[in-house]
């Protein structure tokens, strides 16, 4: 039921938010329990009509948000401190986080304040020796945790990069049952200049008629089925690929274009959600809620 101003919402949520080397995943965790919370109507970037869209933004609630990372490189730890200090400000406010963090080099992540109710769990993982494989090695670990331990009790998971940080908002507006984020570089751009994967011997081949938008692998999500379903289809056709010898021009991005090309997500959000940089601006781009840091990449991958 739906009352100006208010939204009765089941809350509780229980969010986890996973780092891949240079990817985070998140997942939000819903409990039966209903209540009101005051809401405000917040309206989204416009970036073309044919996707724009509103969101009715949570401005405060409590609830259990648990955050789950995987495999941070050492080159990528220094981004740890600011990430979550700018989650524990804008990201889920109100809602009880855990972050899980999974990383070959655990001694070297930084002391982090949590709020209350919010926390940090780092697990050891081995090292792999490209940051190509540890880009797309997040599919697989997504897929085991959600097997091994979420499946009785998550209801959305989120996937995002750990070289980012939080400057706006980001909340229950966010969530649907498979959720896509325009890619910051494409968002205006016409569909022959998308970089999807083009050579039909791959899995995650795209004709050039074909495509929708440029979707940004550092940033998915979705209800826990769908987001297994996206993360097992995808490392499947990783596996096929490899067993050709053949990587995907944009690795697991380019498995995730083709997945959202055959599921479309059923919310889009605009690269408010994942813009390319704080010092850049765009015309249409009025508020900049999550982005990329600067940084130099032969400094923090472990290769080329």
């Amino acid at each position: 039921m739906n009352i100006p101003g208010i939204i009765l919402l089941r809350q509780n949520f229980l969010i986890i938010l996973v780092f891949f080397g240079m990817v985070l995943s998140g997942l939000i965790y819903l409990n039966n329990i209903q209540c009101s919370c005051n809401q405000q109507i917040t309206e989204q970037v416009i970036i073309k009509s044919k996707w724009k869209q509103k969101t009715f933004g949570l401005r405060s609630s409590s609830g259990l948000f648990y955050n789950q990372p995987s495999a941070l490189v050492l080159g990528y730890t220094r981004f740890v401190k600011d990430f979550l200090e700018s989650a524990e400000k804008y990201y889920f406010v109100g809602f009880r986080v855990h972050y899980y963090l999974f990383t070959d080099k655990p001694e070297s992540v930084p002391e982090v304040k949590m709020g209350e109710n919010r926390s940090l769990t780092v697990r050891k993982v081995p090292s792999l020796n490209r940051w190509q494989d540890i880009s797309m090695n997040r599919m697989e670990k997504l897929e085991k945790l959600i097997e091994d331990e979420l499946s009785s009790e998550a209801d959305y998971i989120f996937c995002l990069d750990i070289d980012t940080k939080f400057y706006g908002r980001w909340g229950a507006e966010s969530l649907g049952r498979l959720v896509g984020v325009i890619h910051p570089w494409f968002f205006d751009a016409p569909r022959d200049r998308f970089t999807y994967e083009r050579r039909p011997v791959s899995q995650a081949y795209i004709p050039a008629e074909e495509g929708d938008y440029y979707y940004a692998g550092a940033a998915f999500g979705g209800s826990l089925k769908d987001v297994h379903h996206l993360t097992k289809t995808c490392r499947e056709n990783l596996n096929i690929d490899a067993a050709r010898s053949i990587e995907a021009v944009w690795q697991e991005e380019s498995h995730l274009n083709k997945y959202f090309l055959l599921n479309k997500p059923s919310k889009l959000l605009s690269p408010e959600y994942m813009w390319r940089d704080i010092n850049e601006g765009a015309a249409q781009i009025k508020i900049i809620r999550f982005t990329n840091v600067p940084k130099n990449y032969a400094e923090v991958r472990p290769n080329p």
